[in-house]
């Protein structure tokens, strides 16, 4: 049932290294890698590399976890029993990946019910891995994480994430189009590394259009735990739009997205 209790501490670790080694296969198979066909447009694309790291990922969590659910970007969803979920992205940023023009990270999250329990984000070039447990706090390599009040807009650097598709990019642009102008600057990146690198310091704010729960649950549980204020298109985040900034940057730039998205 979802309320039975579980050891937190060891589905992190679980997670981690099956994070890890998703990441060093990805790396070792990134010459070889094969793409395959556009899913949902033409900029959403999948490679080999992502449907095998997903199974490694899946098999490991099945064989540990048999009864719970999993959700899964690449097809290795399932229905559970046991009242917890795994959110699994094992390749955020494939585009960055296959065309070598960025980070991408693997994203492994645990939900109690609709309850984020345990994440973990891993970028496997820089050898980064972000981790937080409900309650517990945020860490990157198991030094622990608090965001700073951060800086006015004027100064802020604001990481923005949108899926590629023509609806969008649209919206996108509108958003851009306000936000740029007044800001610091701006930064275009995967949705789960957007939040991390709240946590850790290295942006300010943070947004994210159109995703799916995969994409933002790991990043989310650890930018909320580093104290990274979150919202959407009211009090709570959600897919459509989910934003994130430090305390100090909170109404300002929360106050602007929402007017343009």
């Amino acid at each position: 049932m979802a309320g039975v209790d579980r050891d937190l501490l060891a589905v992190r670790d679980l997670a981690s290294d099956l994070a890890v080694r998703a990441g060093r296969l990805q790396i070792e198979r990134r010459d070889t890698l094969r793409v395959g066909a556009p899913k949902a447009h033409a900029n959403d694309v999948v490679s080999d590399v992502d449907i095998a790291s997903e199974r490694l990922i899946a098999d490991a969590v099945h064989a540990a976890y048999g009864d719970d659910a999993m959700q899964a970007e690449e097809g290795s969803g399932r229905a559970g029993t046991s009242g917890w979920t795994w959110v699994v992205d094992p390749l955020d940023g494939t585009r960055n990946y296959i065309s070598r023009t960025g980070p991408w990270s693997v994203c492994i999250a645990l939900y109690q019910g609709d309850q984020p329990r345990v994440a973990v984000v891993h970028e496997p070039v820089a050898d980064e891995t972000f981790s937080a447990i409900d309650g517990g706090g945020a860490f990157l390599n198991g030094e622990r994480l608090t965001v700073s009040g951060g800086p006015s807009l004027d100064k802020a650097l604001v990481g923005v994430s949108f899926q590629p598709n023509p609806r969008t990019k649209e919206r996108a642009g509108r958003v851009i189009r306000e936000l740029l102008p007044v800001s610091g600057d701006i930064r275009r990146l995967p949705a789960a590394l957007t939040l991390v690198y709240l946590a850790a310091g290295r942006l300010d704010g943070g947004l994210a259009l159109d995703t799916n729960l995969w994409d933002i649950a790991a990043g989310a549980l650890v930018a909320r735990e580093a104290g990274v204020i979150l919202g959407g298109p009211a009090d709570e985040f959600t897919t459509e739009l989910t934003i994130g900034a430090a305390p100090e940057l909170w109404p300002a730039l929360s106050k602007l997205v929402r007017a343009a998205a």
